[in-house]
């Protein structure tokens, strides 16, 4: 049975709160970046790259047994983090809950405090198309 997207981003916030000061958790968001696996050039088109994001985001979904997938990568290696812990909390899910999901555990951690606007809004742009994407597999 896989973890409920509630359940993976309150395991995000206890994983955050181990940490005590910002630089730390930038220091883990960096992290999680790099543990992104890498993905195939084929996807490093121009119809993956996330619009709104200062840095280049790319992010391709599938569906699989009747759940989206999510594949990204991004040339920053804070976005890449950032990309990548959206990443762990929504690949895998049914399209549904990935629509109608709510995920409080960003502001949680702060996340949305310690960025800059053109960060805010690149997470928002990404969020915004993972939810995209999930509507196109909805119907499917």
């Amino acid at each position: 049975m896989q973890d409920s997207i509630e359940n993976i981003g309150e395991e995000i916030v206890d994983e955050f709160n181990m940490f005590e000061n910002w630089i730390d958790k930038y220091d883990y968001l960096i992290d999680l970046g790099k543990s992104l696996p890498k993905i195939d050039e084929k996807y490093k088109v121009e119809d993956n790259i996330i619009t709104g994001c200062q840095s280049q985001v790319w992010l391709h979904a599938k569906q699989e047994d009747n759940k989206v997938v999510f594949i990204a990568d991004s040339d920053a290696i804070m976005t890449k983090g950032i990309i990548a812990m959206l990443i762990r909390v929504l690949s895998g899910q049914k399209a549904e809950k990935i629509i109608n999901t709510n995920l409080d555990f960003i502001n949680k951690i702060g996340l949305n405090e310690q960025l800059s606007q053109t960060r805010a809004n690149g997470l928002n742009s990404m969020i915004k198309q993972m939810k995209i994407y999930a509507l196109a597999f909805k119907d499917k």
